[in-house]
């Protein structure tokens, strides 16, 4: 399970800023994750709270948005946040598209005192 060590870059990452804010603990932790990062958002919870223990994210809460995958023609040069994986446009019908959003996991806030 990647989540492990998906968790344990995101602590580091988390307790980086703090630090560098002097922060004495963090409350609350917020992540975007795509639905094609690959990563499980529910088995990332049990290793965020399991491994949170020991550092200052240890009374932090884990929000998550899951993000859809959203695509862009450039056929049409429409945007559009697809409902299922369906890799063509929804609007011309063009296969000519490319992802962007949705296969990242991002730290996006971090609240802290």
């Amino acid at each position: 399970m990647h989540e492990y060590a998906v968790v344990q870059a995101l602590l580091d990452q988390c307790e980086m800023h703090a630090k560098a804010q002097k922060a004495k603990k963090i409350l609350r932790v917020e992540v975007k994750i795509g639905v094609l990062s690959g990563v499980e958002p529910h088995l990332l919870k049990i290793a965020f709270d399991t491994f949170k223990a020991d550092t200052l994210c240890e009374d932090a809460k884990l929000t998550m948005q899951i993000q859809p995958v959203v695509i862009h023609c450039s056929e049409c040069e429409k945007t559009h946040t697809l409902a299922e994986h369906d890799y063509s446009c929804p609007e011309c019908g063009a296969n000519t598209v490319r992802v962007v959003d949705g296969e990242e996991m991002l730290l996006m806030r971090l609240e802290m005192e």
